[in-house]
């Protein structure tokens, strides 16, 4: 089987350093984009960044991104989950690499989280089953950032010239859709164990807190009961990646390298 080119030899900056203890305000932590879409603080951001020069200024100085309407991209999103990360939810992401080995990578599950969250609403289920079942296979993590970014763009364009607006997903959704999209890309098919739903149990809490540690916990521990049982099936099959695909990602990937984006 031909050897896909392996993305941890590029240079990528760390998920996030473990936070100070003494700094951690439990208080103080949210999720990604947990905002109430009606508060007066979502309003001034929508209104601030729709100004042309405001707007431009508040996303330069702005080190979480995401101002106003804008998508929140994947290196915003890390951000945002590691600024607000507790030290044993940080702990959990690299036992679980240790358990899953590469396709337990920190960037890979957050990439799963990443397309349950900001692509609730944007992106169809199976759209992200397959994304996240070729990530497993190719490891060309940058192409499908490119690609899924590029979707729900499409989408959210689609939705403003049709004045249809985005549908309010709950929050458990997103950490559902989250845990199958880790199933597919980190799994296969294997069964998930209780280590594993102890380790999962934190990575979700650490970027959808407002869900709160135990409602996170019964949807993992009930989300993976029926993986097990096989009454949740509905999941693409690994597939191998032709040699066709092969060179085209790399290409992809060779320009992305060549051409890095501003």
């Amino acid at each position: 089987m031909a050897t896909f080119l392996n993305l941890t030899s590029i240079s990528k900056p760390p998920l996030f350093p473990f936070p100070k203890p003494q700094r951690l305000k439990r208080r103080t932590v949210v999720a990604y984009l947990e905002r109430n879409p009606n508060s007066p603080a979502s309003i001034a951001a929508k209104l601030i960044g729709a100004l042309p020069v405001v707007g431009l200024v508040a996303r330069i100085f702005n080190d979480e991104g995401g101002v106003g309407d804008d998508l929140l991209d994947f290196a915003e999103f890390r951000r945002r989950v590691g600024n607000k990360c507790a030290v044993n939810d940080s702990q959990a992401f690299y036992l679980f690499k240790e358990r899953r080995g590469p396709v337990g990578d920190s960037f890979y599950v957050l990439m799963c989280c990443w397309l349950a969250a900001v692509g609730a609403g944007l992106l169809k289920t199976e759209e992200i089953y397959e994304g996240v079942a070729r990530l497993r296979i190719s490891n060309d993590i940058e192409f499908e950032e490119e690609t899924f970014l590029a979707m729900m763009t499409s989408a959210k364009e689609k939705r403003a010239k049709t004045n249809n607006p985005m549908p309010q997903i709950p929050m458990e959704i997103r950490v559902e859709k989250a845990l199958e999209a880790i199933y597919v890309c980190c799994f296969g098919q294997d069964p998930i164990e209780q280590e594993d739903i102890k380790l999962l149990s934190s990575i979700l809490n650490a970027v959808f807190p407002s869900v709160g540690r135990k409602e996170v916990e019964n949807i993992v521990r009930n989300v993976s009961k029926q993986i097990n049982e096989g009454s949740k099936s509905n999941f693409p099959s690994p597939k191998k990646v032709s040699k066709q695909v092969m060179e085209r990602q790399l290409k992809d990937l060779e320009f992305l390298q060549q051409n890095p984006l501003n």
